[in-house]
Order: C-alpha cells, then structure tokens, then sequence
C-alpha cells in the first residue's frame, strides 16, 4: 500500500531522487511521508505528515550518493511524524523503509524491549531496524542481518533497508512489490516502476522470497531462506515516461478516462492463438473460477453474463477475499482465472496459492508485466492499458472486460465477431468521449452535487457496472452512492427514495431494456430525479446521456460516463480525484 524507493551509486543528489521518483508512486500512499540520506555525520532523516507531493526535493540530500524515502498508507498506528517512515535503528546506522505488515509484530516488540531496545512509534515497522541491528550485534555482515532478520518475520512485506557504515542498500519482499532499476549510473530499487522511468527503463524482478543487496557498483539476488545466490535477467520496459505523466489534464484520473479511446484497441491487440488456447482450457476444465477485488471483481461479474450470453457457458465469479472458502471444489482440473489491475493485489495471491496447493491451472490478466500475480501465473494476459496512476481504476476496467469478453467469443468459436465488435466499440468511445460530451455530463454532476445519497440500476451486464458506478463515485466524490439489480428495488432499497432522489439508470438494446425501464418508473413514481445512461431517449428520464449501441460491449460503453460523472462530482465538491482520502492504488495487505 505504501511507496518505496531507495537509489544509491554515482549520483551525488540521491535525496532528491528519491523524492522525485516518489512524487510518481504517491498514488501507493499519502499519509505521511520520509526519507533518509547518507551523509558526512550519519544518516539524515527527514519525515512528516501531508504529501510527498509538497516537498521540494531540493532540500535534501545534495552530497550524498545513497537514500531511501517512503510515502505511507497507514495501517499500524496514527497519521503522525513518528509513525512516518524511514525508522531507525538505536545506534542510527541503519533505516528503514516497509510496505506490508508484519504480523507477528507484537510479539518481536515485547522481546526486544526486554532486550533494552525503545520504540518511537506505534508502527508494526519500527521492528525491523531493531531486528536487523540484533542480528548484525551477533556478528552477521548488513546484508547477512536483513536475511535473518526476515525470517523472524511473519507476513507479506517488501523492506528496503541502508546502511550508514558500509553504503550498502539491501531489499527484501515476500508478497509486497519490489522492483530493481538498472541504470548507468547506479541502481534504483522501488515498489513500481515510475518512480525510476525518467532514469532507465531496464529493470530486474525480485521474486517473493528474495532479498537484493547493492553498494551501487554491483548487485546480488538471494534466497531468504537459504542465502543462496540467484541470477536474473535484465527486462526492458515498453512504459515511457509520457504515458506515466498528466500531460495537459488536471488530473490523471481524466487523463485516464480519455486514454480509453485507444486503450480498448490495446487490450484487443492480443495474440489469437494464446486466446484460443485460453478458451480450450476453459472448454475443458472440470469448473472455471473468476477472481478479483474491488473494480477487478466487477469486471469478473460482468464476465460472468458474457460467458452466459455471448458463449452458453457457466462460470463461477467470487471475491477474492472470500475465495477461501471455495477451496472444496477445487481440483486439478478446475481453472483459476485471476483478474488484478496492479498485479500486486493480496487477496488475489492468497486465491493463487489456494488454487495452486489443489493442483489448480491460473490465468492472470493484468495489466502490469511481471507483477507478483503474473509471474506466479501459469499463463498471463496483459490488458496494455499503459501506466494507471488515479487511484480509480478506469482504463484498468475496460481493458479487463474486453479482454474478458474476446475470451467469451473465442469459447463461442467466434474470436474474429469478438475482435470486430470490440475494435468498433473502441471507434465508438473515441467519438463519444468529446468537450461537448463531457460539458454535459458536468452539467448534470453541478445539477446533482448537493445530494449526498445517490442510487444506480441496471439488468443483466449492467448490473455490476451499477455496482462499479456506486464505487467509482464513492471512491473519489465521497457521496454515499449504491448499485443494484434493478429487479431488487422493490425489495426494500425502493423505501430509500424521495422527492428529488437523484437515481441512474444504465439501460442497453437487450432483452431486458424493458424491465430495466419499468424499474425506472418505478422510482420516478416515487419521486426520483431520473438519469438514463442508454443508446435511445426513453420518455422516463428527467436526464439523459446518449452512449452507442455495442451490443455486448455495452457495458464497457455504459461505464464511461459514469466515470466522467464521479470524476465531476469529485472537481465540483471540492475533492481529489486521483487521491481520495483513506484509499491507496494498490492493496497489497490483506
């Protein structure tokens, strides 16, 4: 959930790198903020509660050739200078930076206080310098220490550790990001990669269970249970810094709406083959499962009615987080399929593992390659959506559907139909998604932004897009919204609705447009303010906002302008689109 980066080498601004880079990761946290710089007289830190996004970089470290620095997403204690990262060691030779949990943190705080050694905050954190500082007092090399310090550790963490005496930077992940940046002119070592881009686009993946050592001149991977050494190779990054920047938007959750006039094509660009292979496997799995978190989730529902209508078959959607309970059906025949924007989510590799250890298959479709969840994988399928920076996944969503759905027309033997639709589905966004559009969408959020409660329908695949949509506007407007089946709303959520209500409707030119328009009226009778999002003008909207009519694609239409309304709502109310409060990019924490 937080932001890591540490760069030593030739570079005498350090610091100021490091800060740099995680002013490009502050979408992993924003809590508080920290960095320490290995300077003349030891180890200078620098720590508070805001953004990283305010700190002049300038300040810090002009002189020095190794730092670490931390954007915080807090789990353990307070939003507090204290409990900001780096922490310390108690001689002060060593720092600290750790994204993750460590569970048995309570534990290893009341032993080592018994051992003299005094806690500065609340953190699970603060642990780990301390431990480290134990194991180099026994007479272990810093690197050795952070090795045997970790497997005193229960959890899932990345740490990256400096050492003031002897320059060295040492990382070690199991189940959080960790990733190596290999440059000319040193090594950047952070929990994703732009916080490095602008310096070098190769990079080197730390697996789970691995620690990495550097002194800036050169590197060494090993195993954290063993020590033994392992060899990696060098991958070069496709990113380019642009993607990864605003350019001319005012935020990167509108710079991402409107990438999804060419993303949709992107995420179609996929090898037919590979496809088709996907398809067999789950034409002859004995039980094909769906699993994601939050927006990924409902991408997975939505899947769930493209496998349904377009393919005539069955699959099984649940939550990731719930997932545990579903290990009775599993077998060596069943099919995982994972669905993860960042790679990285949690309870998405704790699925994995689950499936894994019944002798289960997993497909992962992401969009970061060579994320935890990818490379845990028996097969990956990347969405190319490019770098996704708001917290609010948008283009992240699209691409996961539309991959989904080519999957859905390969099971149907259909893969060219499934291309065609959905490469003229991504023609169709890139003319709807104009100024003229946009204005009026943000006429309706000024009309509606007063509201604090705000209600979606819709049938069949526009059912988990309601949901999506409540989540999109509560996530970044922090308006109470809700989705639900249209079908439902006489089944209690109806009693909600009065005079001036707003509600939305997500309507397509299906099977079920006429029971998705009589729910409609249902709540006009009671008073609703009434805003269809539908190819055609129905007589029940108060508002109405014209998407194309994209048959199966529709509800990666229908989605859009619920994305720019929850983007507006946000502007409009005062709100941070790309950073809502008590929310972070990627869920690495269960």
């Amino acid at each position: 959930m937080c932001g890591i980066f540490g760069y030593t080498g030739k570079r005498d601004d350090a610091g100021s790198v490091v800060i740099d880079g995680l002013k490009n990761l502050e979408y992993r946290g924003y809590d508080s903020w920290g960095v320490a710089c290995r300077e003349e007289k030891g180890i200078l830190v620098a720590k508070d509660i805001g953004k990283i996004s305010a700190v002049e970089s300038r300040e810090f470290g002009h002189t020095c050739c190794l730092a670490l620095a931390h954007t915080r997403w807090a789990t353990h204690g307070g939003v507090t200078p204290a409990n900001a990262h780096p922490h310390l060691s108690r001689d002060r030779t060593i720092a600290v930076a750790h994204n993750g949990i460590i569970e048995n943190h309570e534990a290893l705080r009341k032993e080592l206080m018994q051992k003299g050694y005094v806690f500065l905050s609340q953190t699970d954190s603060e642990v780990i310098p301390h431990c480290i500082e134990e194991e180099m007092c026994a007479g272990y090399p810093f690197a050795e220490a952070v090795r045997r310090a970790c497997l005193r550790f229960h959890g899932r963490y990345a740490i990256l550790a400096m050492h003031e005496p002897t320059g060295m930077l040492v990382g070690a992940r199991t189940g959080s990001p960790l990733i190596v940046g290999v440059g000319d002119d040193g090594y950047y070592v952070a929990s994703d990669i732009p916080a490095f881009l602008e310096h070098t686009r190769t990079v080197q993946y730390i697996d789970d269970g691995e620690t990495v050592e550097t002194d800036g001149a050169s590197i060494v991977f090993r195993d954290i249970a063993t020590g033994q050494e392992r060899q990696k190779r060098e991958v070069r990054i496709t990113w380019t810094v642009e993607q990864a920047q605003k350019g001319e938007f005012p935020h990167f959750m509108l710079k991402e709406i409107m990438d999804q006039k060419e993303s949709i094509a992107r995420a179609v660009n996929q090898d037919e083959d590979a496809i088709r292979r996907v398809a067999e496997a789950i034409r002859s799995a004995k039980g094909t499962f769906l699993v994601g978190c939050g927006t990924a989730h409902k991408a997975c529902m939505a899947a769930e009615y493209f496998f349904s209508v377009v393919s005539e078959h069955h699959v099984n959607v649940c939550s990731a987080g719930e997932f545990k309970l579903y290990h009775h059906f599993l077998a060596p025949e069943s099919l995982l399929i994972v669905v993860s924007q960042s790679g990285e989510t949690a309870d998405v590799l704790e699925a994995m593992n689950i499936a894994k250890s019944k002798g289960s298959k997993v497909l992962a479709i992401v969009n970061v390659e060579g994320s935890s969840i990818s490379r845990a994988a028996d097969y990956t399928l990347l969405i190319n959506a490019g770098p996704e920076r708001a917290v609010a996944s948008t283009k992240g969503l699209t691409g996961q559907m539309s991959v989904l759905l080519l999957i859905a027309y390969a099971l149907k033997h259909a893969l060219h139909e499934g291309k065609t639709l959905l490469l003229e589905t991504g023609a169709l966004i890139n003319d709807m998604l104009n100024p003229r559009y946009v204005d009026r969408i943000s006429a309706i959020a000024s009309r509606i932004k007063s509201h604090e409660d705000l209600y979606i329908i819709g049938k069949s695949w526009h059912y988990p897009m309601a949901l999506e949509s409540a989540i999109k506007i509560q996530e970044v407007s922090y308006v109470h919204a809700e989705g639900f089946a249209g079908g439902e709303l006489k089944h209690g959520p109806i009693a909600l609705i009065e005079q001036g209500t707003p509600c939305i409707a997500l309507v397509g030119n299906d099977e079920v447009t006429a029971d998705i328009i009589n729910n409609a009226t249902e709540l006009k009778a009671r008073g609703a303010l009434v805003i269809g999002i539908a190819p055609e003008r129905h007589a029940i909207f108060d508002e109405w906002l014209k998407t194309p009519d994209a048959a199966a694609a529709q509800p990666i239409v229908s989605i859009i302008p619920m994305q720019i309304l929850a983007y507006e709502l946000a502007v409009q109310r005062g709100k941070d689109p790309d950073m809502p409060r008590n929310l972070a990019k990627s869920v690495t924490v269960k």
